[in-house]
């Protein structure tokens, strides 16, 4: 017995020295750790110290990451880490095809683009042409949005890329430039295209409501389009129809747009931009206030700037753009058309903003900013040159007139039409976020055209610099959320906009200390401080505030935003 028992211990020793050993745990590989920031996470939450690492294109922790392999850290000591800034509303459509490092908005801090204000880059089918561009040796073509998103994907992009399908280009696939009402079945055609680019990613429709063809468009159309986004689960996104004298109106029509059809509504650029009503903001913020109350999602996004960009034809009234610009050219010719044009302009038209009302009838107010002869003039010095010497003195509308015929018709102008403290209340507001307004243009090269507004290059940091450090309109973290969590949640990207383990790894380091706007309406191509670095879907794009030419960016389709 004594020896049996010293033999089972022996025995069951050695079994469990047979038995297989749990493997250790492998150690974690990350492709890149940034370490030692001040994390504003997107979330509107206080920031906090901590460390972001990345593996492949994801973010694979935050605040306390274990240890493991590391292929490069970044020191961001002093430095805020926060997501890449999602842009709401961009115009870079062709820009990006042209030049797909999108250099000024890159180096604003901005990842993501959301193109599409009325006009979009598609459909262009039925009564609108095949979209076509030459750019970096090939020729690029399309007629779907879809096919402009897979373009984006064949050309290279390093930003993220993502699209409302515009409301005039539905339009005028069917309509043409006609101003003629659409009959039942035209509209069911409108509804087709619409279905069909909300199928191939589309985030909503947008909007243009102050010209045509969007003006042409009744609020029931606008409900009837609208059916078809919510299907999708999309957003109605609208420049409204005047931000002047009848701003009030058109903001309640965006309103009832979306409780009747159901979708959420993001205003475009909220402003009241003529002097007769500016210090009204608050007025304007009680009806969006009061429709959310009630249960409707209506929000809106705003730019850091009190001027605005347009044409000089936007002061030439609705009818007279009927036809399109041969017509309207014919008309700005013809004395009997003149005569009207001007009673029009001088007094206005019911339902119509008045660009040039809108900034007291001071020609000084609008600055030239497309290529051209008088590329960043003022107009008021180019009436004076154009009327130099003649006696008596034309008629300074005469003057305009002249020059939108030498001009082609397209005189692209910067309006100096709202005001501070109406801009200001409306950016505090919780529901409104940050959207330049702009496109990637650059400050070399054949992206470095015109005299472009200075949001095309300076908004985010403008933001950050001037409203959050030097003024306190916004404190840190709501403007990070602002650019970033915010946007996301308008458009329906789940996994951008915050910091946090499993999302996109799109990353924005700044320095608080620095960061600042440099663009100037006069002198625009420059580039702001104090974005350090950006990341991309994993992939540094800007590295100690240099391009590192990498092109990590994806066209994002609604459903399948990855």
């Amino acid at each position: 017995m004594k020896l049996l028992s010293l033999l089972v211990p022996a025995a069951l020793a050695s079994a469990l020295l047979a038995l297989p050993r749990p493997a250790r745990a492998a150690e974690p590989e990350y492709d890149l750790v940034i370490r030692n920031g001040r994390i504003v996470d997107g979330t509107g939450n206080p920031w906090f110290h901590g460390d972001v690492a990345i593996t492949g294109d994801k973010i694979v922790a935050v605040g306390a990451v274990p240890d493991g392999k590391i292929k490069r850290t970044i020191d961001a000591k002093g430095l805020i880490v926060a997501p890449g800034f999602i842009d709401i509303h961009s115009h870079s459509d062709d820009l990006l095809l042209e030049d797909g490092h999108a250099e000024s908005k890159i180096r604003q801090g901005v990842t993501t683009e959301v193109l599409g204000e009325g006009r979009s880059a598609a459909p262009a089918k039925g009564q609108l042409t095949a979209r076509k561009l030459t750019a970096r040796g090939k020729e690029f073509t399309w007629t779907t949005l879809g096919g402009y998103l897979d373009t984006v994907d064949r050309a290279g992009v390093s930003v993220n890329v993502a699209s409302y399908v515009g409301m005039d280009n539905v339009w005028e696939c069917v309509m043409g430039k006609s101003h003629a009402r659409p009959t039942p079945k035209q509209l069911d055609a409108m509804k087709e295209l619409l279905d069909e680019a909300m199928k191939e990613g589309a985030f909503g429709m947008s909007t243009l409501l102050m010209m045509p063809p969007g003006s042409l468009a009744t609020t029931d159309d606008l409900v009837e389009l609208c059916k078809v986004v919510k299907k999708h689960g999309g957003v109605f996104s609208s420049h409204i129809r005047s931000e002047g004298l009848d701003v009030f109106a058109s903001v309640k029509q965006v309103i009832e747009v979306g409780e009747r059809a159901g979708v959420p509504v993001d205003i475009i650029h909220i402003k009241i931009a003529d002097e007769k009503l500016w210090g009204k903001m608050k007025d304007v913020i009680e009806l969006i206030d009061a429709a959310r109350t009630r249960g409707v999602n209506v929000q809106a996004n705003v730019y850091p700037y009190t001027r605005g960009n347009n044409n000089l034809s936007s002061i030439i009234p609705p009818w007279a753009h009927e036809g399109g610009l041969a017509k309207m050219m014919e008309r700005l010719k013809d004395p009997k058309d003149r005569a009207r044009l001007k009673k029009d302009i001088q007094d206005g038209v019911p339902g119509w903003y008045n660009h040039y009302t809108a900034v007291g009838g001071d020609w000084a107010r609008m600055l030239v900013s497309g290529r051209g002869t008088y590329e960043g003039l003022t107009m008021d010095r180019v009436i004076a040159a154009k009327s130099k010497g003649q006696a008596p003195a034309p008629d300074p509308l005469d003057v305009f007139f002249d020059v939108l015929i030498e001009q082609g018709g397209s005189v692209p102008t910067v309006f100096a039409h709202h005001d501070e403290k109406d801009m200001n209340l409306a950016m505090q507001q919780p529901w409104c976020s940050i959207g330049s307004d702009g496109a990637a243009y650059a400050t070399e090269g054949a992206l470095k055209r015109g005299n472009p507004h200075p949001r095309n290059f300076g908004t985010f940091p403008r933001v950050l610099g001037v409203y959050v450090r030097d003024r306190g309109v916004l404190k840190l973290e709501d403007a990070v959320r602002k650019m970033t969590s915010l946007n996301a949640a308008k458009i329906g990207l789940a996994n951008r906009g915050t910091l946090r383990a499993g999302a996109l790894a799109d990353v924005t380091v700044f320095d608080p200390d620095k960061v600042i706007d440099k663009s100037t309406y006069t002198a625009p191509f420059a580039y702001n401080d104090g974005i350090e670095f950006v990341i991309v879907n994993g992939q540094l794009v800007l590295d100690r505030g240099k391009h590192t030419d990498a092109m990590p960016g994806r066209a994002l389709r609604k459903g399948n935003a990855k």
